[in-house]
């Protein structure tokens, strides 16, 4: 494989929205008038209220129309000093995508593919849409970010748009958002969409191999509507960030006061990669091994619960030995672990619903099973979900 800008693959791999019938408090009924203050900000009947997820839809690279297959290690070492097997050593993956440029497949257009597929799944029109919350790290613009675009390509009415900008931890922020958004009764159905364009944007060459043969290209949406059973759906999430390490995993430039594009320009620096991804891979791996099983524990012990009332755990695909490493931690054996990371590598804020998607598909959840979805990234942030399927 000569020249990798022919590769055109986009994963577009979609969860499904969720069915539910919505009680409770509707977002266009006036609630202001008798409501004391703090009902106005937590209703108590919203209490009762949980988003959950009842379906699921996915799309095989191979079944869209002029999409290539994926991107082996044995590929890479065409064009960088690499190996198949020093790359499965270190990370676990196989293969990833990369979305060929100019194809239609930026971030916000594959969000809106997979988000097409997550509305018709779950049952709702489009126009019962309320909300949008987009996480990535890779946005089509500057600004404004792909939130809004969504809501144009999809030609939704002029709701509101969140972007969230919470990189491998995005799509477990946006869960959360939308979480308190359906249980205080603020809107029924929301679009989450985790999508990303990374591989436009890496250096792929042997100086950029530690970021490039990890990250691949992929989109995964959900639509989270309120469910009345309150024994299922999202039971809790939990949130954290530490920016003291925000260097260590990171991409500086451009950047408003400190380095932006013109200083790039007027440098000139062959050498510069300031605007390239950089990663402390040894203290990340240090850190996600740690805060991994500790946001675990937090949402386990907030539902009284414990690892043996896990069913199904599915990490940020970030790499497979720190997958491993925590399913080892928490005494998981290997039907109660998900991982894809092999297939598609780490695809970031797009990586969980990638992989929760795929496992629905293979009969990995059944009803009233306990989900617990954790991730780790960039800030450093990380955060877990505890769902009752």
């Amino acid at each position: 494989m000569k020249n990798m800008s022919v590769i055109n693959i986009a994963v577009l791999i979609t969860l499904i929205g969720l069915v539910m019938i919505a009680y409770g408090v509707n977002r266009n009924s006036d609630t202001s008038l008798n409501s004391s203050p703090e009902n106005l900000l937590f209703n108590k009947e919203s209490v009762e209220v949980l988003p959950s997820i009842t379906g699921n839809s996915d799309y095989s690279p191979n079944e869209v129309p002029d999409q290539s297959t994926a991107i082996t290690n044995d590929d890479l070492s065409k064009f960088m000093d690499t190996t198949d097997s020093w790359i499965q050593e270190r990370t676990g993956v196989k293969q990833r995508r990369w979305a060929k440029p100019k194809s239609g497949n930026t971030a916000s257009q594959m969000g809106v593919k997979a988000a097409k597929i997550a509305i018709k799944n779950s049952g709702k029109k489009k126009s019962e849409i309320d909300f949008i919350i987009f996480a990535t790290l890779s946005p089509d613009y500057y600004f404004p970010g792909p939130g809004v675009l969504v809501q144009q390509m999809l030609d939704l009415d002029t709701i509101g748009a969140l972007d969230v900008r919470n990189q491998c931890s995005g799509f477990i922020y946006a869960i959360s958002v939308a979480d308190q958004y359906i249980k205080t009764g603020k809107y029924k159905n929301i679009l989450v969409i985790g999508s990303e364009y990374q591989s436009y944007g890496i250096d792929k060459s042997t100086r950029g191999r530690t970021i490039s043969v990890i990250f691949g290209d992929g989109a995964g949406a959900a639509v989270l509507t309120r469910e009345n059973n309150k024994n299922k759906g999202v039971l809790s999430t939990h949130l954290h960030s530490e920016g003291k390490y925000a260097k260590e995993l990171s991409c500086l430039a451009p950047g408003f006061g400190t380095r932006w594009v013109s200083d790039i320009i007027n440098e000139n620096d062959p050498n510069d990669e300031s605007y390239l991804p950089y990663m402390n891979g040894q203290l990340v791996f240090k850190n996600a091994v740690v805060r991994f099983q500790e946001v675990i524990k937090e949402g386990l012990d907030h539902n009284k619960l414990s690892n043996d009332d896990i069913d199904l755990f599915i990490p940020h695909q970030a790499n497979l030995r720190i997958s491993q490493f925590i399913q080892k931690k928490l005494g998981l054996n290997d039907n109660k672990v998900y991982n894809n990371i092999m297939r598609y590598g780490n695809t970031t804020a797009a990586s969980i619903p990638i992989a929760l998607s795929e496992a629905i598909a293979e009969g990995k959840l059944k009803s009233n099973d306990l989900l617990v979805l954790a991730a780790f990234g960039a800030g450093f942030t990380w955060g877990s979900a505890i769902i009752r399927w």
